[in-house]
């Protein structure tokens, strides 16, 4: 029965990797606009905050998000099924965050640390099931450290416990993101569970995920920071999955059209202020290789009025006109 819904949920064979702090309500809304059928996953939610915070913007959703997952992230056992409760009435999938590097998180025994502790995480997944109707998936690396890589039998143990879909990162904890994502491990992880299993990890183009899918042998794709800067990448891939016509990167022009309206549905969900300083972060992605890149950046990342921020978006597309055609 579960294994129906996952098939449905991922025939896309492209969803939108979870990013903390990035794939936000805003961020999902303009992937859902140019991927209309692939698997949108929410950033990280921490079943303690959840715990505390039940009303929290984090859940927001439009009904054109479907399908959806839902990703917790913790070590506890009943905040897990609490979550998972909780979540339930949102999502169609609920992820299980085993894979995150970060030193808080894994100081806190969740993220990566799990694959540490494969008998609490096994608890985890029992404990998220029972909370839930829905499908659960759990997402992790190759292992703590290159000396244990232990993700083939975390991903039967996983299983075991009843997880109905895997996202792998090819990476280590301890690479965090740096070093090349080693996709040929996947196929090894695929050939020893029975549910399906998604590659992630350096996905930043089509050609990427071609090769990304013939090395892994897996089921599909997530993609996370290739959509940082081109909101459209999930879209073209899963295009090109299901027709074989690799549509065209966005243009300059392009681009500078979707920071607009990303920066401008930031504002609306969070205030001017807020919005201004939490989309700093996005600029270095939309002007990535435009002429005089860093000293702009430079400049917007410090700018708080909204119309200045407008007068440098057309001062690039001036500048950088034979980009734009």
């Amino acid at each position: 029965m579960q294994q129906n819904k996952v098939k449905q949920l991922i025939q896309s064979k492209v969803s939108l990797a979870p990013m903390a702090g990035i794939t936000d309500y805003v961020l999902r809304s303009l992937v859902r606009k140019y991927a209309p059928d692939a698997l949108l996953t929410t950033e990280m939610i921490s079943s303690e905050f959840l715990a505390q915070n039940v009303q929290t913007e984090i859940t927001k959703l439009d009904e054109n998000h479907h399908p959806i997952v839902y990703q917790i992230c913790g070590h506890k056992p009943h905040l897990m099924n609490f979550s998972a409760k909780y979540l339930t009435q949102f999502a169609d999938m609920l992820d299980i965050n085993m894979g995150c590097p970060v030193n808080k998180v894994v100081k806190g025994q969740d993220g990566s640390a799990l694959m540490r502790n494969p008998g609490l995480a096994a608890d985890l997944v029992r404990a998220v099931k029972d909370g839930t109707d829905k499908p659960v998936s759990v997402k992790f690396r190759l292992g703590y450290t290159q000396d244990e890589m232990n993700y083939i039998e975390f991903g039967q143990q996983m299983q075991e416990a009843g997880a109905d879909f895997i996202t792998i990162h090819a990476r280590t904890r301890s690479q965090f993101y740096s070093g090349k994502a080693d996709w040929s491990k996947i196929k090894a992880l695929k050939t020893n569970v029975d549910i399906p299993v998604f590659a992630n990890g350096d996905i930043t183009s089509i050609d990427s995920a071609i090769e990304c899918l013939e090395q892994s042998q897996a089921d599909g794709i997530a993609v996370g920071r290739g959509i940082l800067g081109d909101p459209t990448l999930i879209g073209r891939i899963a295009h090109y999955l299901k027709t074989g016509e690799k549509l065209p990167i966005p243009t300059l022009d392009e681009k500078l059209n979707i920071l607009k309206l990303h920066l401008d549905e930031e504002i609306k969900l969070r205030g001017e202020l807020v919005a201004i300083k939490f989309f700093r972060k996005f600029y270095p992605y939309y002007i990535a290789g435009i002429k005089n890149a860093s000293k702009i950046r430079g400049v917007m990342v410090m700018e708080e009025d909204y119309n200045k921020i407008l007068e440098y978006i057309e001062y690039i597309r001036k500048e950088n006109s034979t980009l734009i055609s």
